[in-house]
């Protein structure tokens, strides 16, 4: 078994994957400081190591990671949440993902996945979006994230960037699909973004995470989607066909200055070079993750690794 060591490990993404890999006996360690991740996701469990902190904390950082000594690490750690708050933007993605290339340097780390947002190619001259599209994001968050990937593989450490689509999966709390599935039921408004985006379910992202840690793969960046663009508007005629709801009027809203139409990642060299495709198909991937609302509700703080309160 692998020692793991997960930056925003507290994230929905972070958590699915410490659940995960608890669960097949690696044994895991956290950093998060609970701006956006949760800390009720964590269990206290043998296996599991829980640091409370920032990546911008150099010797917090180096601490953690020269004590528990990981082969792998999953850098998920981000700042995103404010638009206008570019010192922090910088201080978590910029200087946190600096802060991990010096100490990865110094230890004997097999290899770094890095999670990149889409946002990074900015406003897209080709569709789906090929993984030698040009790099030119215009948001805080996209510029940050592009910059700190830069820097990675300019450190020539073994380094994975994977350019994620929106995925779906246990306590995604946050965009249409879990906006649409509370309001329906609440009887409440809506409206839909004249926007498309790909999504990509949890467990073909978990097949995916596989490969990459475990298999002896090239290094580089890769698009992680279905490679298919769905409306927004589809996803509410989604939910409102899993609630049984007819005949939901809904206003259609064009995008804003700061958005993108249309964001739809290209996979085919991720598949020519990994061997992966994505296998469950857009509507079953919406139905687990409704499913999963009926049964646990729209929570980021709900473990599979305890039992229900």
């Amino acid at each position: 078994m692998s020692k793991i060591f997960i930056t925003g490990g507290a994230g929905c993404l972070g958590s699915n994957l410490f659940e995960k890999y608890i669960l097949e006996g690696h044994e895991i360690c956290l950093i998060d400081n609970f701006i956006t991740g949760k800390r009720e996701v964590v269990p206290e469990l043998d296996n599991l190591k829980l640091i409370e902190g920032s990546v911008s904390d150099f010797d917090l950082l180096k601490s953690s990671i020269e004590n528990f000594k990981p082969e792998y690490i999953i850098h998920s750690a981000a700042s995103y949440k404010d638009p206008k708050n570019f010192a922090e933007d910088v201080r978590t993605n910029i200087n946190g993902t600096i802060n991990l290339i010096e100490i990865c340097l110094q230890n004997n780390v097999k290899k770094i996945i890095n999670f990149q947002t889409s946002l990074c190619y900015g406003k897209p001259k080709a569709l789906p979006i090929p993984i030698n599209h040009s790099i030119d994001p215009f948001t805080s968050y996209g510029i940050s994230k592009a910059t700190a990937e830069n820097f990675l593989f300019l450190s020539e450490l073994p380094v994975i960037s994977l350019r994620l689509a929106n995925i779906c999966g246990p306590r995604l709390a946050i965009g249409p699909i879990p906006t649409f599935y509370k309001r329906l039921k609440d009887n409440q408004k809506c409206f839909c973004s004249d926007s498309v985006r790909d999504f990509l379910d949890i467990k073909d992202f978990f097949d995916l995470m596989d490969i990459v840690l475990f298999q002896d793969v090239p290094t580089g960046k890769y698009n992680i989607s279905s490679g298919e663009g769905h409306s927004i508007m589809e996803i509410f005629k989604l939910v409102c066909e899993y609630l049984n709801i007819e005949n939901f009027d809904v206003p259609i809203i064009p995008v804003g200055e700061d958005d993108i139409k249309e964001v739809v990642l290209d996979p085919s060299e991720t598949e020519k070079k990994l061997g992966w495709k994505s296998k469950i198909n857009f509507n079953d991937t919406i139905k687990n993750q409704l499913i999963w609302y009926d049964n646990y509700g729209i929570s980021e703080i709900f473990s599979h690794l305890n039992k229900p309160k």
